[in-house]
């Protein structure tokens, strides 16, 4: 062996690999997760503690007397204090176990699982259609600013930031259901019964979501494109070596400006996921949306504390995958703890 030579990890990389800047950023932004989840839980279950009414009550009725009331709540364990049953919830929910419906009385997180299943079909069609759409929208717009192609898709986006995601909803029911039959305008088809007709079920609801953050998005891609093409050192030296426009768009600025969009992308996941409340209870969708509602019109507080705590964990998760594609793209941040 030379001096200076490559030692070769006999361990077959694992070690490398534990030791390695992105591994190490994972796990620190991991850990910086568990305090925000946790924090989501306790102020959910502190709220919830706040409002009038309770479970016992909604499933005795208006005519139930407050002995009943107490009884009930007794046999359910809401009789005891807060940060107790908040300890208990939180020894469940490590192992999986988010309680049990005050209502129906079936565990939450097999319902849940099967609700997500639905909301994250319907997140990711719109994200694909908003990002698919987005990006050669912007980078069109951005080769030739201020031209026709240009001008429009900015009058496309503004009108569509305009207009909200259940206004547009009820457009495309009246449209394309009622006017035009060609999508049903409530119901839910699972892709285990039919691929055709899940996804010509779930076609309008990922419209109405996509539509807002099509707009956003080109709208954001293309100004920063712009910007970055009319300003930028390595665009002028990219064209000085020759460099053709459309290369130079989509090879250097397009890169450097994905970083922007990577973030407005996690960011918006949280909005995404709210607009989904709305959207699953105007199309009658059997997602996480529509269940939350229900617990919520129902005082099931169990179910509302396990809905809000998985918002947040996707939430965090988003910004999670947001930092390891920043990490993907820039080697700069890859290797910058070192």
């Amino acid at each position: 062996m030379t001096a200076g030579a490559p030692v070769r990890d006999r361990s077959g990389g694992l070690t490398t690999l534990l030791g390695s800047p992105a591994l190490r950023m994972v796990g620190k932004r991991t850990l910086m997760a568990v305090p925000i989840v946790l924090g989501a839980s306790i102020l959910t279950f502190w709220v919830l503690s706040l409002i009038p009414g309770g479970a016992a009550q909604q499933l005795l009725g208006p005519e139930a007397t407050a002995e009943q009331i107490a009884a009930l709540e007794q046999r359910l364990g809401l009789d005891r204090s807060g940060p107790v049953r908040y300890l208990q919830w939180l020894g469940g929910a490590v192992t999986g176990d988010l309680g049990n419906s005050v209502i129906s009385g079936q565990p939450v997180t097999p319902v849940l699982a099967e609700r997500l299943a639905v909301t994250g079909q319907l997140v990711g069609m719109a994200f694909v259609l908003s990002l698919g759409l987005a990006i050669p929208v912007a980078l069109l717009a951005a080769y030739r600013p201020n031209r026709l192609f240009d001008r429009l898709s900015m009058l496309v986006s503004i009108t569509g930031l305009s207009v909200a995601n259940y206004v547009l909803a009820l457009l495309l029911v009246l449209l394309f259901a009622v006017q035009l039959s060609m999508f049903p305008a409530i119901g839910f088809v699972p892709l285990s019964e039919s691929v055709t007709g899940n996804l010509h079920s779930l076609a309008l609801p990922a419209v109405a979501i996509a539509f807002p953050l099509f707009c956003f998005y080109t709208r954001f891609l293309r100004g920063d494109l712009v910007d970055q093409l009319q300003g930028e050192d390595y665009i002028i030296t990219a064209r000085a070596k020759g460099v053709g426009p459309w290369r130079v768009l989509v090879r250097h600025a397009f890169r450097n400006s994905s970083f922007g969009l990577i973030t407005v992308v996690g960011l918006n996941l949280g909005t995404l996921i709210g607009a989904t409340v709305i959207i699953e209870q105007i199309f009658a969708l059997p997602g996480l949306g529509q269940l939350l509602l229900q617990a919520i019109n129902t005082r099931d507080f169990v179910v509302v504390q396990a809905c809000v705590v998985v918002f947040a964990v996707i939430a965090v998760l988003a910004n999670l995958l947001a930092d390891l594609l920043y990490a993907v793209l820039d080697p700069r941040i890859r290797y910058g703890s070192r």
